[in-house]
């Protein structure tokens, strides 16, 4: 299976820096599923080609160059938006409840 180039982008630190950075852009919707992927991405019961779909798409959410930028008002996370939504779609039988908890609680912390 061919690699997936934007895996290569993933790092924890550049996900945690632009998602606490962009938080207020990027919003709710944005980092809900990117959060659920990291936390599935992370759970040591999640296969390899889940964890490699989960940081392939975060990678892209994280690279500095996409195909809409993110600076765009408006639309600049829309495409992140699309990759995050269908990797998790993808990888959804092994994002578990705790997952999605994890990513609330953040969510909570950020948003309040």
């Amino acid at each position: 299976m061919p690699r997936n180039p934007f895996e290569d982008e993933f790092s924890e630190q550049g996900f945690w820096d632009k998602s606490k950075n962009f938080a207020k852009v990027a919003g709710e919707t944005v980092l809900e599923p990117a959060l659920k992927m990291y936390y599935s991405a992370s759970d040591a019961d999640t296969p390899a080609w889940a964890k490699t779909t989960a940081y392939g798409a975060l990678g892209y959410f994280i690279a500095p160059i996409d195909a809409i930028p993110d600076m765009s008002p408006l639309i600049g996370y829309s495409d992140d938006l699309g990759v995050l939504v269908a990797a998790t779609a993808a990888i959804a039988a092994h994002i578990k409840q705790e997952h999605g908890e994890k990513a609330r609680q953040t969510l909570e912390k950020w948003f309040g």
